[in-house]
């Protein structure tokens, strides 16, 4: 070990990232891999998004803005979430970020201390554990279960609130499992978020990703819960603009203030490219953003009965593109589960172990190849699932 990585602090929570770099190692030596653990949306960025970024770069619009984001950005943001969630922000309560990840990092150091608890849904993305690490701070999973198709249940929250709980987290769509939380366990959130002094973060990043018979509630439209919630969202999942970085928080306007300076350390500001690649996304035509939703649907529409028809049982995903899969049934555990279909199929999915899901009977696999892929990626599984026995428990 070098001195440097000697004397690395307590605040470098460390991430086995061993696994998915195996996996990835072995699929380069493979013929015709069919990637369905992504997170990537496998559309191009719509053509007016892309023209934007490119008239901003012969313009001349490539310098630095200010640390919260070109205003006319956070002016149609403000807009966006008031016309399609209620929520009442202005221009002076949003700050754009390079991707959501620096949202919550931003967030993170600014409210948390050394010993404050974070609640989290979980499994979760773990971008969450490192961040609130960073700022000394203890993430505390919340579980959610496959018989609630894990929408979070009020219970599991209220019984690890505790004198050093400081903030929840409230994932919903939720990613790995694309679950969505009713408005009606929102509304409970919220009154135990009053009753215990309890901020609440509300990551929405798939919150326009939302399937028939679900419906998403912001928190932050509910009585007395702005002035204790931080929204984020951003441009990547909806827009297919995951390289572009950009995203945002919206939170009161004295909070901003306060983490300005803050954010302008961080990065001094969002690649001003990517924020007027942004003003087109959030201001131009839906309908190439409805396409791609109704493809998800489609996508999602053949996908859940294919694995029902496999034996395999799941948590019915009501929004994002994701569906979290059980493969207990074949007796292997899910990091064997995936590298063993993988080398044998060349279909590449993920163990729920990487969301930080202490139970290990789970996989996520997204919807995110083309429908012909993703048909193909399942005849390979039904092969997979016929030899090594049956699916599901």
């Amino acid at each position: 070990m070098s001195v440097i990585a000697d004397k690395l602090t307590g605040r470098i929570v460390e991430e086995d990232g061993s696994f998915r770099t195996r996996m990835l190692a072995i699929a380069a030596t493979l013929p015709s891999v069919i990637a369905m653990g992504r997170g990537d949306p496998d559309f191009h960025t719509p053509a007016h998004i892309t023209a934007a970024a490119k008239k901003a770069i012969d313009d001349n619009q490539h310098h630095y803005t200010g640390p919260t984001g070109l205003p006319q950005l956070r002016t149609a943001i403000a807009a966006d979430l008031k016309k399609e969630y209620g929520l009442d922000y202005g221009a002076d309560d949003i700050v754009v970020t390079a991707g959501v990840q620096e949202s919550i990092t931003l967030i993170m150091l600014a409210l948390i201390n050394p010993g404050d608890e974070v609640l989290i849904t979980s499994p979760r993305f773990t971008t969450y554990d490192t961040a609130v690490g960073l700022a000394g701070g203890v993430p505390v999973p919340v579980p959610t279960f496959q018989k609630d198709d894990f929408a979070l249940d009020i219970g599991e929250i209220e019984k690890r609130i505790t004198a050093k709980t400081k903030m929840f987290v409230l994932v919903s769509p939720n990613n790995p499992t694309g679950a969505v939380t009713p408005p009606d366990v929102i509304r409970k959130i919220a009154e135990l978020a009053i009753k215990h002094d309890i901020l609440i973060i509300s990551d929405e990043i798939y919150a326009k990703i939302i399937y028939e018979g679900n419906e998403h509630l912001s928190i932050a439209t509910l009585p007395g819960m702005k002035e204790r919630t931080i929204t984020l969202n951003g441009f990547s999942k909806t827009y297919a603009m995951t390289g572009w970085r950009v995203g945002y928080l919206a939170a009161p306007a004295d909070f901003v203030t306060k983490v300005t300076e803050v954010r302008h350390t961080l990065s001094i500001n969002t690649c001003t490219i990517s924020q007027y690649a942004a003003l087109a996304a959030v201001t131009g035509p839906h309908e190439p953003i409805q396409a791609m939703i109704d493809e998800y649907a489609q996508r999602r529409a053949f996908l859940l009965p294919a694995l029902d028809e496999m034996g395999l049982t799941y948590g019915n995903p009501g929004g994002a593109f994701y569906v979290y899969i059980n493969v207990s049934g074949t007796g292997m555990s899910t990091p064997d589960f995936c590298e063993r279909l993988l080398r044998e199929t060349g279909v590449m999915l993920f163990p729920g172990t990487m969301f930080g899901d202490h139970d290990p009977s789970y996989i996520r696999m997204s919807f995110l190849q083309p429908l012909p892929l993703i048909k193909e990626a399942v005849e390979r599984m039904k092969g997979f699932i016929a030899k090594h026995g049956k699916a599901a428990a």
